[in-house]
């Protein structure tokens, strides 16, 4: 027996040799090109240690180095870090909303639902009102964001396992639930530095299309307000009721479509259980990003950290499960449109205005959304909603306003994709049934009642 350590078990596999070696992760865990310059984070010069071809790092010391760059968590991404780095990214000034300010979000939202009483079926689903500011939007926000930003998360932290060999696997299994963990925390940086972004461009609690709050709680951003305001030449007052109008349409539709908000959530999770990690294109976007990069320098590791390191390209399941997404958001906003259009149509002469200037920004994104698609690699965004907004109009036009929110009794009953490409032809054959003759009716009955009468021989027999 021997007491070298580095000896083992004659199993043809070098006990020095990096265990992802022959792997596209192999340069992550050297010192070469590509890897963590020196090595990895605080040592291991040159790779890992255990002679000239590389070994085994000591994995105590390993753990110990990377519970120095972060504090364990639960879950494949850690939203205590999410949460302080969005905080921190949250556009500065801040100011909280006045009690004045609260009021004003109040009388509008009340003054909001009264006006669409008239142009829905659903009743009002706004329970309570207030006022936030950027900080607070994140904080009353982040349960919805956990939901809806888990699943990505889990596939794209839990995915690096999968993209290796079975033998590289095998090899490396402490140091890849390490390797996780440091993803699923430099992933959460991402995700609190995109929801810092996104805060400083949300006008309501329900601005993304589904409510990020607990239902019922409506809310708007009064400072987020104010910016959209400017450069309309309309008055801040119509348009914070115009947004109060939005924000209360929304609830209602998901305070009384109850399988509403499961139904996107799902299409979110089939959009994350289709990323397809591709272990070679990873590889080749950590050789490009970190050249240069100093571990041991913050500003540097943060460059890194913005750089869009989980962006990866988009499998053929997720593309599918984005349309759908992408359609449901659609008819929600759509939906939005055409009732707010009609509650001020004879109220609100601005409202055409403010209706285009909505329309578009929701349909391409802000800045601030569009970093959020791009480091998380989900889109929140109706980008077909002048075709729904048009299909609804159609619809009611057609079946009056009972007609247009009877489909949304089931899921099974909604618009798809293919009917936002000739919107004004959805349901156009399903108006009043045509009319019976007595002796028709007397013939659809008999073939009801009569044995036989269908053609069958009513013998009963086998």
């Amino acid at each position: 027996m021997t007491n070298n350590p580095s000896d083992g078990p004659d199993d043809g596999q070098d006990p020095g040799q990096n265990p992802f070696k022959g792997t596209p992760f192999e340069a992550f865990f050297s010192g070469g090109a590509g890897g963590f310059p020196g090595g990895l984070p605080g040592g291991f010069p040159g790779g890992f240690p255990g002679g000239a071809g590389g070994g085994m790092p000591d994995l105590s010391q390993l753990f110990g180095q990377i519970q120095a760059m972060m504090q364990p968590y639960d879950g494949p991404l850690n939203w205590d870090l999410a949460l302080d780095t969005a905080r921190k990214a949250v556009p500065q000034p801040d100011p909280t909303p006045t009690q004045r300010q609260k009021d004003a979000v109040a009388d509008a939202l009340r003054l909001a639902d009264h006006w669409l009483d008239d142009t829905t079926t659903f009743p009002s689903g706004v329970t309570s009102t207030t006022a936030w500011s950027r900080a607070e939007w994140v904080v009353g926000t982040a349960e919805v964001w956990k939901v809806l930003v888990a699943p990505v998360a889990e596939q794209s932290t839990s995915g690096i396992a999968d993209a290796l060999p079975p033998e590289a696997k095998a090899q490396a299994g402490p140091i890849l639930g390490i390797l996780g963990k440091a993803m699923g925390a430099m992933l959460a940086s991402q995700v609190g530095s995109a929801l810092g972004a996104l805060a400083g461009e949300v006008l309501s609690v329900s601005d993304v299309g589904v409510p990020l709050a607990q239902p019922g709680r409506a809310a708007l951003l009064p400072t987020n307000v104010a910016a959209f305001a400017e450069g309309l030449d309309v008055t801040e007052d119509d348009v914070l009721l115009y947004l109060a109008l939005r924000e209360a349409a929304h609830q209602r539709l998901f305070a009384h479509v109850p399988w509403l908000r499961e139904h996107v959530i799902a299409a979110v999770t089939d959009f994350a259980k289709g990323v397809e990690i591709n272990a070679e294109a990873i590889q080749s976007r950590i050789e490009e990003q970190m050249r240069g990069v100093d571990p041991t320098n913050p500003e540097s590791m943060q460059q890194l950290l913005e750089g869009g390191l989980f962006e990866m390209p988009k499998s053929p399941r997720q593309e599918a499960a984005l349309q759908r997404l992408e359609t449901a958001l659609a008819l929600v906003e759509g939906w939005v449109d055409e009732v707010v259009g009609q509650a001020t149509a004879e109220r609100m002469p601005a409202a055409a205005k403010m209706q285009e200037a909505v329309r578009r920004r929701r349909a391409a994104g802000g800045p601030a959304e569009q970093t959020f698609a791009s480091l998380v690699g989900l889109e929140m965004r109706p980008r077909r909603l002048r075709d729904a907004s048009t299909l609804w109009g159609s619809l009611r036009s057609r079946q009056g306003i009972e007609g247009r929110d009877g489909v949304w009794m089931h899921p099974d009953l909604l618009p798809t994709a293919a009917d936002l490409d000739d919107p004004l032809g959805f349901r156009e054959d399903a108006g009043a049934p045509a009319e019976l003759t007595d002796e028709a009716f007397d013939a659809e009955l008999r073939k009801l009642l009569e044995p036989g009468s269908d053609g069958s021989s009513g013998s009963g027999e086998e």
